[in-house]
């Protein structure tokens, strides 16, 4: 399995890359895309009422690997339903990774010159997915009882670390 590039290299917004195009394009560049780790991106119980929704939003304009919300989706889900139980709260992933990333890897070892072609057709093959959220934009809310409210501001202090991006927590009625 190849090695996950650092946030850094991905983090700031450009134009979005979708593989889908609204006219028949002649040439498509990209080979594929591929899948996004992201299992369920609603947990908990969606049905029951809850008084209170807290949100976690972006304080900057960021990318966010499909990976990394994979990864702050788990660490919540496993806080809240460890705290609360399962049908006491309910978590969903507001943003979707549409932007596919891509990777111009560099050849290195013994030998490496003769096969890597530099700028030479460097479009790059897809190495994984991106949400692109803006500054202010939620990316994740949690409904629970005005009770619990804590547990559920806990949950996304944890989930946050996972986020490539300064986040704060609101409280909606």
């Amino acid at each position: 399995m190849a090695t996950i590039r650092p946030a850094r290299c991905y983090r700031r917004i450009k134009r979005p890359f979708t593989r889908q195009s609204r006219k028949k394009p002649r040439k498509s560049f990209a080979k594929g895309v591929p899948g996004r780790k992201i299992n369920k991106f609603e947990t908990g119980d969606p049905k029951k009422e809850f008084s209170l929704t807290v949100e976690l939003v972006a304080k900057q304009s960021v990318q966010i690997r499909h990976n990394a919300l994979e990864a702050a989706r788990v660490t919540a889900n496993k806080y809240l339903n460890k705290s609360l139980g399962d049908n006491e709260y309910f978590l969903k992933i507001l943003v979707f990774p549409h932007h596919v990333m891509r990777d111009n890897p560099t050849a290195t070892g013994a030998g490496a010159d003769r096969f890597q072609t530099g700028m030479r057709k460097s479009y790059g093959k897809p190495i994984g997915t991106a949400a692109q959220v803006k500054a202010g934009k939620s990316v994740i809310h949690v409904r629970v009882d005005k009770e619990k409210r804590m547990v559920a501001k806990e949950a996304l202090r944890r989930a946050s670390s996972k986020i490539p991006t300064t986040t704060r927590t609101i409280y909606i009625n």
